[in-house]
């Protein structure tokens, strides 16, 4: 078999560069390692910048989007003194979409089906070769037989633990981690949101964010140890810290209900440099993780999408490679401040061990300035509705 680009993995960056570049009449197959019904199981977050809004639509993967998704033009942050709201649409003239991961991934494969696009599932054995050369090709094993897939590029978009990363030499890569101490506990629920917008909680006893997916499905998270497992927590417990963190005014009048989903998350940070080797371009999770804190793990991952399907269109239609030689460093520059901003949230509203007393005034004061400067509301507001492409 043979296509222009082959892409690894088929989750929402697999598919939305897929998609993208299908539209544009440049040929793709995806080989993704699991079933259609696994990807579409994997609960992840829900918050969308205005750029992932519109390259979804741009995509023609946006109707159900434009339908059942949430605009939100603000959000809440909280500590034991005050709330504090800061109005995206006010700050910096933008919004964000509430919509979730799963949703734009099943909206995605829809679209896919609509135009024909090559998905194959349940793929084993994949190897990436000859990517430093004119001609890769990568081998692969689907229903027990040994298949070859030669291309002109692979898009490698198989997350942290797929193979895309590690093709790259390990003397080409330069890998930067930070670890994060604790870990978040998310459930799902089939009740109402406590509130109309996010709720980012600054609390003695640890972070809580207050989420939701739609009008009757809330997802909600908290801080916890990293030695914590979910047998650790009944709902009950859940609930009961969950409301202890969160504004008496909301814990008040929240609904709680039966959890339909429950897991624990660890924290990192990481990215590994160059995004591009050879014939090879990684995309999302395969090149770089952050921390849930601020949502952008998929809107990163739409910002590479972004930057390869332009260097793309100019290779293909225009004859101009010049896309494809800066892909790494164009992306990489928006993947750092995406990083800068994700760590910033992440240590302004979490406890951390042998925290002191110094470092949690720190923290309050940082809430304090978010509440009086109009200049801080801005920087947050720019960052979490996305910086420009």
């Amino acid at each position: 078999m043979k296509t222009q680009v082959a892409i690894i993995g088929g989750g929402p960056a697999g598919l939305l560069l897929s998609q993208l570049l299908n539209r544009s009449g440049i040929s793709t197959v995806v080989l993704e390692r699991k079933s259609r019904d696994y990807v579409l199981s994997r609960i992840r977050a829900g918050v969308l910048e205005w750029g992932t809004v519109e390259m979804l639509r741009e995509a023609g993967a946006g109707d159900r989007m434009n339908r059942d998704g949430i605009v939100h033009d603000g959000c809440l942050f909280s500590s034991s003194e005050r709330m504090v709201r800061v109005d995206f649409k006010e700050s910096c003239g933008r919004q964000v979409m509430v919509y979730g991961q799963t949703e734009v991934t099943r909206d995605l494969y829809d679209a896919q089906d609509a135009i024909g696009a090559t998905v194959l599932h349940d793929v084993s054995d994949v190897v990436l070769n000859d990517l430093d050369s004119d001609a890769p090709y990568v081998t692969y094993t689907v229903d027990g037989v040994a298949q070859r897939l030669e291309c002109d590029y692979v898009a490698g978009c198989d997350g942290f633990h797929g193979v895309s990363r590690p093709s790259i030499p390990a003397d080409v890569r330069q890998e930067y981690e930070k670890v994060y101490p604790f870990g978040w506990l998310g459930v799902l629920s089939n009740t109402p949101p406590a509130a109309e917008e996010l709720i980012y909680a600054n609390h003695p006893r640890g972070f809580a964010l207050a989420s939701m997916r739609n009008a009757t499905l809330s997802r909600y998270y908290i801080q916890v140890d990293l030695a914590d497992k979910v047998e650790d927590w009944s709902d009950d417990a859940f609930w009961a810290e969950l409301k202890r963190r969160l504004p008496p005014s909301v814990a008040e009048t929240m609904v709680t209900g039966p959890s339909i989903e429950k897991s624990i998350a660890p924290l990192r940070s990481f990215v590994s440099e160059p995004m591009r080797w050879g014939r090879l371009f990684l995309c999302g999770d395969a090149a770089h993780i952050v921390p849930p804190t601020g949502a952008k793990g998929l809107n990163l991952a739409a910002s590479d999408v972004h930057y390869l399907v332009a260097a793309m269109k100019k290779a293909y239609l225009g004859g101009d490679l010049s896309g494809l030689e800066t892909y790494s460093a164009d992306a990489l520059s928006r993947v750092w401040q995406a990083m800068r901003f994700s760590w910033s949230m992440t240590t302004m509203l979490h406890r951390f061990p042998d925290q002191n007393a110094f470092e949690q005034r720190m923290q309050d004061s940082e809430l304090a300035y978010l509440e009086t400067s109009e200049a801080r509301r801005l920087v947050l507001a720019e960052n979490y509705t996305g910086l420009p492409f």
